[in-house]
């Protein structure tokens, strides 16, 4: 059974950074392609950054882009996302996903994460 596990939220003021972090288990990680997704309150669940099994493949959000940087590790089956300049229109649950392609699309990831919160305050 695959399990996608993300860490590292929290609340921080405007302008700070924070990175979160997504484990695996379960899966052929260094296959499989990787996705970071948000759902701010009241709003659906938005594609934030995607990157493919060999880190060549990197897509963000317009919104992120430029500020956020996905990498990962597959030797040791993670994900992470770092954000830089964080504003409060971030404030939303991210979710970690894995699936086939590294696309926007979220029916293309078959494997989610349960969510880590991130508060910005103004």
């Amino acid at each position: 059974q695959a399990q996608v596990v993300e860490s590292g939220g929290g609340s921080v003021q405007a302008g700070a950074s924070l990175r979160l972090s997504c484990a695996t288990s379960g899966l052929t990680f260094s296959t499989t392609a990787m996705g970071w997704f948000r759902q701010a309150p009241g709003k659906e669940r938005e594609f934030v950054a995607s990157i493919g099994w060999r880190s060549i493949a990197i897509g963000y959000a317009d919104s992120v882009k430029d500020r956020f940087i996905i990498s990962r590790d597959n030797g040791k089956g993670t994900v992470s996302l770092q954000m830089h300049s964080l504003k409060p229109d971030d404030t939303a649950v991210y979710y970690c996903a894995a699936g086939f392609l590294p696309t926007r699309v979220q029916a293309n990831y078959k494997y989610w994460g349960q969510g880590t919160q991130v508060t910005v305050s103004s």
